[in-house]
C-alpha cells in the first residue's frame, strides 16, 4: 500500500514541479538545499530567494512584448512595482537590478525613494506612480520630488479634492486618475472606496482640470481587489474601463496611458496553473481593440505587480516541537512559532499558502492541525486551497519534522509589524537572503537574527 506522503503529493499533483523538487527524502524549494540551510540556521526561519524576483519581472515583460507583436500593438509597456508588498532593501535592490519603475503608497514611500537616489540606485528619470488617498505631507512630498527634478512622478487622483493640492503648483505637471471599479458581489460594499465615481470623471475634467494649462491628465487608472483573472467579471469591468478611457480621450487628447494596476495571481497550491501568456494578450487585445474602433492612439500600458513580483521568493520554516491528541479526530502538530505574527494573512483573511513538510517526505502521513505558539484561539492553519485538510508525515518517537509555508513573501512582514512588539511577545524569526554569484553559485546571508526580547521591551518602554 503507498501511504507514504511522498505518493500522497505525486497522486495528487505533477511533482516534482516548478519551485518544488525532492532530493534525499527532502524538498528543496528553487533548487535550494533546505536540509543545508536548517542545519546551518535552525528554525523558525524566514527565507528571500532573490533571482525569483527578477525572473518574474522579466517574465512579464516577455508577454507584455510578446502579445504587443502578436496583435500589433504600439504602445509602450512599463512595469512598475508595487512597494507596499515588501519594502525591504534587499527586495527593492533586486526589483531596480531589474529596472522596474515604482509605484508609492503612502507620504513615507517618498522619503523610501529619496533614500535610493542618495544610494545612487535610482535616478531622477525613473517613473514613479503615487496611489492612494493623500494626506497633505503625501500631497507636499509628490510635489517636493517633482521640483527636485524627478521628471516622471505622477500622482493619481484618488479623489476630487485631492486635486486642490495641484492647483497652484507652478511646474507642468502630469497627474492620473483612478476610476471607482465595482467590486464583486461577494464583498460587503458595492463600490471600492479607492477612485472616482465613473459619472463623476468627466464633467470634474472639464470643470476642474482642463482649465489648469500647466497640468495635464495623463493616465487612467483601474484596478479591482480580486485581481486578474479569466472571469466574466473581470472582463465586464476592464470594458467599463476602456469605454471611459475612450470617453474621456474625446475631450482630453493628451491622455495617453492607463494604469491596469496589479493583481496578477501567484500559486498558492500545487495544483494552481495560470496562463499569463493568455490573460496578457487578451489584456492587451481588448485596450487594442477599443481604440481601434474609436480611431484612437494605442496607449502605454502600466501594471503595478506587488505580490506577483516578489511573492514566490519566500518561505516561511518552523519546526514542529510537539504532539497533543484533543479528541479522536484532531491531532495537533505544534510549531515553534506563530502563524498570527509571522503569516497574518493567515489570520487576517483566511489566505492559503503552500504548506509542505521540508523532511519526512517517505514516512507515512496523518490528518493534522498546524497550532501556532501563541495562546489565541485562531493561531492555526486547517486546510489547503484546495481540500478542506491539512496531511504531514507522521513523528516517530524523537524524529524532527520541519514544515514550510511557501510564496510567503508579499506583505507578511509589513502587516505583522516586523522590528516592533508582537502578540504574546513572540519574536520575529531570523531573516536569511539567497541569492546567486556572478558563476551562477548560491549565496547566504544573514539579514537580521531572530529577535531579541530586550528589542521588544525597549518599544514598550521598559
Amino acid at each position: 500500500m503507498r501511504d507514504r506522503y511522498i505518493d500522497l503529493i505525486e497522486q495528487t499533483y505533477y511533482f516534482p514541479q516548478d519551485g518544488f523538487d525532492i532530493e534525499e527524502n527532502w524538498l528543496r524549494f528553487h533548487k535550494i538545499d533546505l536540509k543545508h540551510v536548517i542545519e546551518e540556521h535552525g528554525a523558525p526561519l524566514m527565507i528571500t530567494y532573490l533571482p525569483k524576483i527578477g525572473d518574474n519581472i522579466n517574465r512579464a515583460r516577455r508577454w507584455f512584448q510578446e502579445a504587443f507583436e502578436s496583435v500589433g500593438y504600439n504602445g509602450h509597456y512599463y512595469y512598475c512595482y508595487c512597494t507596499k508588498s515588501n519594502h525591504f532593501s534587499y527586495v527593492l535592490d533586486e526589483v531596480l537590478k531589474n529596472n522596474a519603475h515604482l509605484e508609492t503608497s503612502s507620504a513615507y514611500d517618498i522619503d523610501l525613494i529619496r533614500s535610493l537616489h542618495v544610494k545612487n540606485k535610482v535616478d531622477k528619470k525613473i517613473r514613479i506612480i503615487c496611489n492612494g488617498f493623500k494626506p497633505k505631507k503625501y500631497t507636499d512630498n509628490i510635489l517636493e520630488l517633482i521640483n527636485d527634478g524627478f521628471m516622471n512622478v505622477v500622482p493619481v487622483l484618488d479623489n476630487m479634492d485631492e486635486f486642490d493640492a495641484y492647483q497652484t503648483f507652478d511646474k507642468d505637471l502630469n497627474i492620473g486618475l483612478r476610476i471607482a471599479a465595482e467590486e464583486e458581489p461577494k464583498y460587503q460594499f458595492y463600490t471600492s472606496r479607492l477612485g472616482i465615481r465613473q459619472r463623476d470623471v468627466i464633467p470634474f475634467y472639464i470643470e476642474k482640470i482642463k482649465p489648469n494649462t500647466n497640468v495635464k491628465l495623463r493616465m487612467l487608472h483601474f484596478f479591482i481587489d480580486s485581481g486578474i483573472k479569466d472571469s466574466a467579471y473581470y472582463w465586464s469591468e476592464l470594458n467599463k474601463c476602456l469605454n471611459m478611457y475612450v470617453e474621456l480621450k474625446t475631450v482630453c487628447p493628451e491622455l495617453n496611458s492607463i494604469n491596469v494596476g496589479g493583481g496578477m495571481p501567484i500559486r498558492y497550491s500545487l495544483g494552481s496553473k495560470y496562463d499569463y501568456a493568455y490573460l496578457i494578450e487578451e489584456i492587451v487585445t481588448k485596450i487594442k481593440n477599443f481604440c481601434d474602433e474609436a480611431e484612437i492612439d494605442h496607449p502605454n500600458i502600466y501594471t503595478e505587480f506587488g505580490n506577483f513580483t516578489v511573492g514566490e521568493s519566500g518561505c516561511t520554516i518552523f519546526e514542529v516541537i510537539g504532539q497533543k491528541k484533543q479528541n479522536d479526530s484532531e491531532l495537533w502538530y505544534m510549531i515553534n512559532g506563530s502563524l498570527m505574527t509571522t503569516v497574518p494573512d493567515i489570520w487576517g483573511m483566511n489566505q492559503r499558502f503552500i504548506l509542505l513538510p521540508i523532511n519526512n517526505w517517505n514516512q507515512a502521513y496523518q490528518r493534522t492541525i498546524i497550532g501556532g505558539l501563541s495562546c489565541d484561539v485562531s493561531d492555526y492553519y486547517n486546510s489547503e486551497v484546495d481540500i478542506n485538510q491539512v496531511y504531514m508525515p507522521k513523528i516517530i518517537g524523537d524524529q524532527k519534522l520541519y514544515i514550510g509555508f511557501f510564496h510567503t513573501g508579499a506583505y507578511q512582514d509589513s502587516l505583522s509589524g516586523y522590528g516592533g512588539t508582537k502578540h504574546c511577545l513572540i519574536p520575529s524569526p531570523k531573516k536569511i537572503i539567497i541569492d546567486k554569484d556572478a558563476n551562477g553559485k548560491l549565496t547566504y546571508e544573514v539579514f537580521a537574527d531572530e529577535q531579541k526580547s530586550e528589542s521588544m521591551l525597549k518599544v514598550l518602554g521598559y
